[in-house]
């Protein structure tokens, strides 16, 4: 465990470091100088540009083992100019978790990703955190979960499933679709198991649904799920899915979730 930690302190300094000797002074808006010894930012510039301390923030970049809070590495990592992938690189090296979603900024899929949702057509797809907010879909699944409808804080796939008594009407085995879901959830949260937000909608959902908390407190026992099996349509049909899931974006967790549908039976009466 020592050695791990000694390797991540090792690669936050790195990380630290070649962002910060990438960027000029005119990047950052300070006024060119002549005679600089090291390529790049100085450190006080760093953390002044941060609103940090210079100590505090030497100690940080060295790999000491310091505490720092997440306003700390937003600071950071607004200073260095990060993208959201980087930022939540710094996050993963430096807290071992990503940033909430709200902390940088709301994450998005490039044209490309979209492009790929919608070239499936029929086939419902969608691309979620790990948190299971929904960043992107397509219209298969717009058809399915009414996704534009509703406003961003709601689209999220756990507090829809436990709190949306709309779309609980169209679950037909919602007890074990729910179950499923919850299981591949906890396995999300362990690779994150301090996040804020996480922590924040484990709570949430404990006051919306009692199933939920009731469910959270018994041991792990379900077959993890990354989607719904059987939903019914407006004519209540029932259409019974498997499901794929691809990654995305790696560093900020995202992975699309493809439904296939399988042969459709006839509804018992």
């Amino acid at each position: 465990m020592a050695g791990t930690l000694e390797r991540k302190r090792n690669d936050l300094s790195q990380f630290l470091l070649q962002h910060r000797h990438k960027l000029q002074p005119a990047d950052v808006g300070l006024p060119a100088t002549r005679r600089r010894r090291t390529p790049g930012l100085r450190r006080e510039e760093v953390a002044a540009l941060a609103g940090v301390g210079l100590t505090w923030y030497t100690w940080f970049e060295q790999g000491r083992d310091i505490g720092v809070s997440e306003a700390f590495l937003l600071n950071v990592a607004k200073a260095l100019k990060l993208d959201d992938a980087e930022c939540c690189h710094l996050f993963l090296l430096a807290h071992q978790r990503p940033p909430p979603p709200e902390a940088h900024q709301w994450a998005s899929v490039t044209p490309l990703i979209q492009q790929l949702m919608d070239d499936l057509q029929l086939r419902p797809a969608y691309v979620k955190n790990l948190r299971w907010d929904i960043i992107a879909w397509n219209e298969a699944a717009n058809t399915l979960f009414d996704f534009a409808g509703r406003k961003r804080e709601d689209r999220n796939f756990m507090r829809m499933v436990f709190a949306d008594p709309t779309l609980r009407r169209h679950l037909p085995i919602w007890r074990e679709d729910a179950r499923r879901l919850l299981a591949s959830f906890r396995r999300d949260l362990a690779i994150a198991p301090q996040d804020p937000a996480m922590l924040a909608l484990i709570d949430e959902l404990k006051s919306l649904s009692p199933d939920f908390r009731r469910w959270w407190e018994e041991p792990d026992t379900g077959n993890p799920s990354r989607g719904l099996c059987t939903i019914a349509d407006s004519g209540l049909s029932h259409l019974n899915f498997q499901h794929e899931m691809l990654t995305v974006d790696e560093h900020r967790h995202l992975r699309m979730i493809v439904y296939f549908e399988r042969d459709r039976p006839s509804n018992p009466k």
